[in-house]
């Protein structure tokens, strides 16, 4: 299941997609344990760049991992 997660958020840039997969839950973060983005990151996604979005990505890919590890 991680290699499926891990292609889908590396194919998202500026399709139109965006890697929220409806399983919202901000931690006490505000990270979403769905898709790994901060509230900042989620409420920017649609206006953000296709650089933006592959930086969001990268940081969303690295919390993922980092959680994965605990």
């Amino acid at each position: 299941m991680q290699a499926s997660a891990d292609h889908r958020l590396s194919r998202i840039t500026d399709n139109g997609d965006t890697p929220c997969i409806r399983n919202c839950c901000l931690n006490e973060q505000d990270i979403c344990l769905g898709c790994y983005r901060t509230l900042q990151e989620i409420l920017a996604w649609h206006n953000a760049s296709a650089t933006e979005k592959e930086t969001i990505l990268a940081h969303c890919q690295h919390r993922r991992q980092q959680r994965l590890q605990r």
